[in-house]
């Protein structure tokens, strides 16, 4: 299984150095990818802006919107240019990861309706790959991605959500959820492979929360408490969920390979430089 870690885009202390310094080491550590949540109403840097500064600095690492909730996002075509350039810029190294979403604020302040959310994903991942494959509404619209394009993954544990992947997407990826439950969420997003009528496998992607050192429990709460907020009493089981420990990591992590899971992404509560080398330390045993 392999290991990323995300961008701390959303965490209290950043800073647009500490973002290109982050992105820079992440791949120094080895870390397979670097992942960016999705906020619009939040006091949080923009993922695809993001991305692109962290494709500048680094040569091999993936760029993966982990997720993207593109349903906000007025006009597709102007989507499928950004994430085609973020695409070309890295060399390829880009994966847009895309799921419904469900804060409403985030749709308010585009004016785009949030009741039928879903049912929109699903034609902007149509018109994303006809837009990349020189289609779409007008056509011409480029960069057109050498090759396939950018490797695509649906978020979601609903069985909508799970069709969507089937139906459109490279692989699924799980939110905040334990390896125990991520095990039943796979073997679903494999049927829902199956009854699509697919041969290949989903490649399979789940994160999880994490904060070490001294202070780490109070640091990683208090973010996570803001944070998830809109979720109301449940923001404080999001907080005492996240892991504090480097041995918990550990163990967490060969808990969601031996569940099935491809790649776990590893996000920061805190962007300080130093978080980043004991993450490494403790994922990769350093």
């Amino acid at each position: 299984m392999e290991i990323g870690v995300g961008l701390p885009t959303t965490v209290p202390d950043i800073d647009g150095r500490r973002l290109v310094d982050w992105a820079r080491l992440a791949e120094n550590h080895g870390f397979s990818s670097l992942g960016t949540l999705d906020r619009l109403v939040y006091d949080s840097y923009e993922p695809l802006t993001s991305l692109a500064a962290a494709a500048a600095v680094t040569e091999r690492i993936r760029l993966t919107t982990s997720i993207l909730l593109a349903a906000y996002r007025p006009g597709t075509p102007l989507l499928a240019k950004q994430l085609a350039t973020i695409h070309e810029i890295s060399g390829g190294r880009l994966t847009v990861g895309v799921a419904a979403g469900g804060r409403d604020d985030d749709f308010r302040a585009t004016g785009a309706p949030y009741g039928d959310r879903g049912k929109r994903l699903d034609s902007i991942l149509t018109e994303l790959a006809e837009v990349w494959g020189g289609k779409g509404p007008v056509p011409g619209i480029g960069p057109f991605p050498k090759g396939e394009g950018p490797e695509i993954i649906v978020g979601g544990h609903t069985p909508a959500a799970m069709a969507r992947a089937a139906r459109f997407a490279d692989g699924w990826i799980a939110g905040g959820s334990s390896a125990t439950a991520y095990a039943e969420l796979a073997r679903q997003a494999r049927e829902a492979w199956q009854a699509r009528g697919r041969t290949d496998a989903p490649r399979l992607v789940a994160l999880v929360y994490a904060c070490l050192g001294p202070g780490a429990q109070e640091v990683a709460e208090s973010y996570l408490r803001a944070y998830y907020s809109f979720i109301g009493p449940k923001a404080e089981m999001a907080a005492k969920a996240v892991i504090t420990d480097a041995a918990r990591l550990r163990e967490t992590a060969a808990a969601y390979e031996a569940a099935g899971c491809d790649e776990l992404l590893v996000f920061p509560c805190t962007a300080e430089a130093g978080q980043l080398e004991l993450l490494a330390g403790a994922t990769f045993g350093r």
